[in-house]
């Protein structure tokens, strides 16, 4: 197994110690290749697992074309909805590399890395449209701490494991502000509403959304102590400005981004949408936080369904 960074500062430190930089822990498997050099990387390699931000994952690819890929199958952990073109993690890679569907997997599901790199029992989902490949990447994954279930419903499982990340700010925000439960297991809730609406919209299966990288996903993001998202909600329902909790990160939060692509796939296919859209508004439209939960709040009243 070989592990890619670009930046070679980080990969120095990781050789120095076989300790991960941020989860302090994990020691890493000695036989475990280091290198921030991208075509040694790869070479002789039949799976790349993308495990970037989301922003960063279609000039990766480019990279990896002009190096030479050699019909290799990629597995992705990045979560998210490319902004403008709206495009899920999965076709971004097709689109980038020109290569078929079989050749894409994803594996979402409720997991914070802390807890898998530590070995505490975790359940995820291999997705891809081809069922064999779906198969073959959840015999590659699975072990006695790590379940993975395997489903053809791509771009339910990609939505779920992207959409959550939104929600998971507007849970933090409540927490920020102080209010207690009950409104949290109502975002969750209503949003699990929005996510699935969108999701039909776009071609995905119902049911995706009930399972691990729906409603599993929200509700580990929602509730998590490790959750990024529910961190900068936190942080902004305190009355902190964006751009200084980013700044203050050394980990990507990717609902900033996806809360962009959320508005815009909203406005695309007509769907309403008020909890993403009221997230939308406070991080980019400086909405006062106890304003927008208000306004969710006091909207025409209507049935549940």
């Amino acid at each position: 197994m070989s592990l890619w960074s670009k930046f070679e500062k980080e990969i120095a430190q990781i050789m120095d110690s076989y300790t991960h930089p941020f989860i302090k822990e994990l020691s890493l498997n000695q036989s475990i290749s280091l290198s921030s050099d991208l075509i040694k990387t790869i070479q002789n390699t039949e799976y790349i697992v993308i495990a970037i931000p989301s922003h960063f994952v279609r000039a990766l690819i480019i990279e990896l074309i002009e190096i030479g890929l050699n019909n290799q199958t990629f597995i992705i952990l990045s979560k998210g909805i490319e902004n403008n073109s709206l495009l899920t993690m999965s076709q971004v890679v097709m689109d980038a590399a020109e290569i078929p569907s079989s050749q894409v997997v994803t594996l979402y599901g409720p997991s914070h890395a802390e807890e898998v790199a530590l070995g505490m029992p975790t359940t995820l989902v291999s997705a891809c449209a081809d069922e064999i490949q779906a198969m073959t990447v959840q015999q590659l994954f699975s072990s006695p701490t790590l379940r993975i279930y395997s489903n053809t419903d791509i771009r339910g499982v990609e939505l779920g494991g992207s959409l959550k990340n939104v929600f998971a700010i507007a849970a933090g925000i409540c927490d920020g502000i102080g209010y207690g439960d009950n409104i949290k297991a109502a975002l969750m809730t209503r949003g699990m509403f929005e996510m699935t609406r969108l999701g039909v919209a776009m071609g995905a299966k119902k049911e995706t959304f009930q399972g691990l990288s729906g409603i599993g996903d929200v509700i580990v993001t929602c509730l998590s102590q490790h959750s990024r998202n529910r961190y900068v909600g936190e942080m902004i329902g305190k009355g902190q400005k964006l751009s200084h909790v980013l700044d203050d990160m050394k980990m990507v939060a990717e609902g900033v981004k996806m809360a962009k692509s959320v508005h815009q796939l909203k406005i695309k296919f007509d769907i309403e949408m008020p909890i993403s859209e009221a997230v939308y508004n406070i991080l980019f439209n400086d909405e006062d936080p106890k304003t927008a939960v208000t306004i969710l709040m006091t909207r025409g009243l209507v049935s549940e369904s």
